[in-house]
């Protein structure tokens, strides 16, 4: 432990697995005490059963403003303020091209993927605004490669992640300067976020072997991206060594701004 977010009072959604977990777990031990918000309740007890003294948790929807003010409540009255939100609570689209939805899937898609990846973060931004004001605090965004570049979501999630980098925008330019509001913008990864309900039955099953060699080789660095790869990302956003940034997204992806000089199908020997 650096102690990089000693005391720091934090609430991260989608807190029970993947990279949500990944940023629970590393905020504790960097200090930090956290209100961990996730639909997944058996989820949120393993992670509780690690940090007794650090994680308390909420189950609730992130798509329901009584959820997202009650996870802040709950934050609030254990840590006796909030400093950190983290919101990343998040479901894929299967990588769907919009050809390829009929339109009345494509409207059930749409409201199911907006309705986690881009309302459950306005919601949980608006809850925990009063709190972070009070504390000087901030906000931190789960975006994704597929919010800054075309070909690594379907049209769906990638028309939503560009929205929650509108989003971290725009809240700075808000906020400021009682809270800075920033973003993460992990690549491919492998973790267990589904895609949408009406979504599932796309592609099928494939091999977790198969799916990091497909990660792999879609960045330069060939890398097979884990959650906790990105996690000093969020670190450093939620301290106070970034008391400058605001507005900020950081690229967490193995270099995909470089990948046209690369060779996806392996790489060059240098």
């Amino acid at each position: 432990m650096t102690g990089w977010l000693r005391d720091k009072a934090t609430l991260v959604t989608g807190a029970a697995s993947g990279i949500g977990e990944a940023v629970a777990d590393r905020f504790v031990d960097e200090g930090a005490r956290v209100c961990a918000f996730d639909r997944d309740a058996a989820g949120l007890e393993r992670l509780a059963a690690r940090h007794p003294q650090h994680v308390v948790t909420v189950a609730g929807d992130v798509r329901s403003w009584d959820d997202n003010r009650r996870a802040v409540r709950t934050a609030a009255d254990a840590f006796g303020r909030l400093d950190v939100f983290v919101a990343n609570a998040g479901v894929g689209d299967a990588f769907v091209r919009l050809v390829d939805l009929a339109p009345d899937e494509l409207e059930r898609a749409f409201d199911e993927i907006f309705g986690v990846d881009v309302k459950g973060y306005l919601l949980g931004a608006r809850a925990a605004v009063p709190a972070l004001v009070q504390t000087g605090g901030c906000m931190i965004l789960t975006a994704s490669s597929a919010g800054v570049f075309a070909g690594t979501g379907g049209v769906l999630y990638t028309a939503a992640k560009h929205a929650v980098v509108g989003l971290i925008r725009q809240l700075a330019h808000e906020l400021a300067p009682k809270v800075r509001v920033n973003g993460v913008a992990p690549g491919g990864t492998l973790t267990g976020m589904q895609p949408a309900p009406s979504l599932r039955d796309r592609g099928g099953p494939r091999p977790e072997t198969s799916r990091a060699e497909r990660i792999r080789v879609a960045n330069p660095l060939g890398l097979a991206m884990r959650p906790s790869d990105h996690t000093a990302a969020y670190v450093l956003l939620a301290s106070d060594q970034a008391r400058a940034m605001t507005g900020v997204v950081l690229e967490s992806d193995g270099g995909l701004r470089a990948r046209g000089l690369w060779d996806v199908a392996g790489g060059r020997d240098l």
